[in-house]
Order: structure tokens, then sequence, then C-alpha cells
């Protein structure tokens, strides 16, 4: 058994179980705010995931987002092999949301085991 990067579809999966994108970044999310600048009642982190606010590195070495955002690369690359999915869960909301980014930016990954 071995680890990897969960794809796209698989973290829509989890996304579904969890009750959709409106409520799914809350239930991943660490409660308090020992990291995240600000927390409320939709964070709960009921599924043990512990979504940390690591914010992104860019493409010039400087990290942005600190303690604002979480962001997770997937492993589905663009057609263009110079982007890649990924999802994000920010503070004061219980969103997770998704979009394309370029790789040099620096995204925090999330292993799952085969």
């Amino acid at each position: 058994m071995g680890w990897r990067v969960p794809n796209d579809s698989e973290w829509t999966d989890l996304t579904d179980y969890l009750g959709g994108e409106a409520v799914a970044g809350g239930k991943l999310k660490e409660t308090g705010t020992i990291h995240w600048l600000s927390s409320t009642a939709i964070s709960t982190n009921e599924t043990g995931f512990t979504a940390l606010p690591g914010g992104f590195r860019l493409s010039n070495g400087n990290f942005s987002y600190l303690r604002y955002s979480g962001n997770w690369w997937t492993s589905t690359v663009a057609d263009n092999g110079f982007s890649a999915r990924f999802r994000t869960v920010s503070h004061g909301t219980s969103e997770i949301t998704k979009g394309w980014n370029s790789l040099p930016i620096g995204f925090s990954v999330r292993c799952v085991r085969d």
C-alpha cells in the first residue's frame, strides 16, 4: 500500500459526502483561533481532517494568506500541463471552493492511502 495525492473526483466525493460545497469546508477545518484568523460555529472539524490555514507560496517564494485560507492541490492536471485543480477553505465561511491554478504556486497536499 502506498500514499498518493487524491484527484479532483475524489475531492468532489468527499465534499458531496459532507453535504456539499456550502458546508463541507466547516466540517474539515480545525476549530478555534490558534491557527485560523477567526473562527465561528461553522468550523467543526467533525471529520478529523483538521484543515489548517497554510495559505500558499507564490512563484517568487513569498507566502500569502497565512491564517486566512488552506489550499490543497489535487492530482488532476489541465490538458495544457501548466495548471492543476485545487480546493480552498477560508476563515469566516463553511464553504469549500475549487479552481485551477498554475503549478509554480505552492499549495499544500493531503495524501490518501491506496
